[in-house]
């Protein structure tokens, strides 16, 4: 996709639940152990309450988003801001949407907002990503 087929507000909104097993992968994969998305007992005595997704887990929806289907297969992130508001809790359902902000015709470029809300609208993760289009 090229600046000249995108325009500002345009969006994609993913869906996805992260299951407590997709946790522990996770964890294992990128050595993020903290007992907080790993033990039950530890997170059933932390201010959660319980186990919580690791913030780059659900970040990673974004790079989903940006990378396979929006704006697409051979874009490159150049930058990611984010900003964890709430938590992420395994089971529980969120909605990622990358939405234009601004473009960058002059470099191929575009500047992305990023959030994750929960079904209830709750804003999770609030950012923006800069990305080299193809």
């Amino acid at each position: 996709m090229k600046t000249n087929e995108l325009y500002i507000g345009q969006s994609y909104t993913m869906h996805r639940t992260f299951t407590s097993a997709e946790v522990q992968q996770f964890a294992s994969l990128s050595l993020d152990t903290n007992p907080l998305h790993t033990d039950p007992d530890f997170a059933a005595n932390s201010r959660f309450g319980r186990l919580i997704v690791p913030g780059f887990l659900s970040a990673s929806m974004f790079s989903a988003v940006i990378g396979t289907r929006f704006p697409g297969v051979g874009s490159i992130y150049l930058s990611q801001d984010m900003r964890f508001l709430h938590p992420v809790f395994p089971d529980q359902e969120i909605v990622a949407t990358v939405r234009v902000k601004e473009l960058m015709p002059e470099k191929n470029r575009v500047l992305l907002e990023t959030t994750c809300h929960d079904t209830q609208g709750n804003l999770l993760i609030d950012g923006q990503a800069l990305v080299k289009l193809p």
